[in-house]
């Protein structure tokens, strides 16, 4: 075997909630696991302000430092963390081995790979979007929408996401400023989920509105949209903006050998972090659309890891 390959027993790729926990149960396994963080170390987590629904942090705790926790403690279990990105996969079988390329340089020999890959969420690329990202600008309304209890915040999408955080933001904010691109007729939600959004007296929609800003100096003010139809701008006041035009999960090179469904998500055996490939695991937001929180990227991370134990050990592999 040439010197620069290299062969483990537990390859762990991606570094967010679900990495790190499987980082740690691997450990304490005795797999000896060697996690590649990705090119966000951290994941989604490092760009979000305060977390206050993970259980442990009665304070809350800013995400950055949460994902510096769950790194400590992957590393105190014996896990192997390192920097490095996954280019190239080869789950083929062909050598009994998983073959697994980082920085297009390094080539890795894996008896069992846990995918956590995570998801990127999908912006609109306007002038202020990054720039106030975690300073009222976010993805995710479940997840910040709480710090603007009372308030007025804007949302723009037009799918059965953005019409469920409307609504969950329509339960503690004052008044939910929903921005649709296209007519009432090119709404993509579910006929059931428009009329409950249609149907909720705080949420103001504003059909053929394009985003064209988010202003603020240090944080959300004001969102500036432009009619298509008119051509008209105007600005709203508001304390928050949420993208909800989805997300796209970070799987694209592993489809040549794994199954996804239509959006490109990771499809696992129900009940179990298994792919349709023996020996390979997937687990955090890369297979889950549905729920996509720490906490559920965290117990997922777990599974994977007891599914590698298991697969492992009845294969003779360790």
């Amino acid at each position: 075997m040439p010197s620069q390959i290299e062969k483990v027993h537990c390859l762990i790729l991606g570094s967010g909630p679900a990495g790190y926990t499987a980082a740690i149960y691997a450990s304490r396994a005795n797999l000896k696991p060697v996690l590649y963080q990705g090119i966000q170390p951290g994941g989604q987590l490092t760009i979000t302000t305060e977390v206050e629904n993970y259980p442990g942090y009665p304070e809350g705790v800013q995400g950055p430092q949460m994902m510096i926790d769950f790194e400590k403690q992957a590393a105190r279990m014996g896990a192997d963390l390192r920097y490095g990105m996954a280019t190239k996969v080869d789950f083929s079988f062909s050598d009994g081995v998983h073959k697994v390329w980082i920085d297009e340089e390094k080539e890795v020999h894996a008896d069992a790979v846990i995918i956590a890959t995570g998801a990127s969420a999908k912006w609109l690329n306007i002038p202020g979007e990054q720039r106030l990202n975690g300073y009222g600008v976010s993805a995710c309304a479940v997840c910040d929408g709480f710090f603007f209890r009372g308030k007025e915040v804007a949302i723009v999408g037009a799918g059965d996401t953005a019409c469920e955080e409307a609504l969950y933001l329509s339960k503690i904010c004052s008044v939910v400023h929903m921005l649709v691109r296209k007519g009432e007729d090119g709404m993509r939600a579910s006929k059931v989920m428009q009329d409950r959004v249609k149907a909720t007296s705080n949420i103001k929609i504003y059909w053929n509105s394009e985003t064209i800003d988010v202003l603020g100096e240090q944080k959300v003010e004001e969102v500036l949209i432009k009619n298509t139809i008119s051509g008209e701008e105007q600005k709203i006041a508001v304390s928050a903006f949420f993208v909800a035009i989805g997300h796209h999960p970070n799987s694209d090179i592993f489809k040549p050998f794994l199954q996804t469904d239509e959006a490109g998500y990771l499809i696992t055996k129900p009940g179990t972090s298994k792919t349709d490939v023996k020996g390979v695991f997937a687990c955090g937001d890369v297979q889950d659309k549905i729920y996509r929180q720490a906490v559920t990227a965290a117990g997922s991370g777990c599974m994977a890891a007891l599914d590698a134990e298991r697969y492992l050990g009845e294969s003779g592999l360790f």
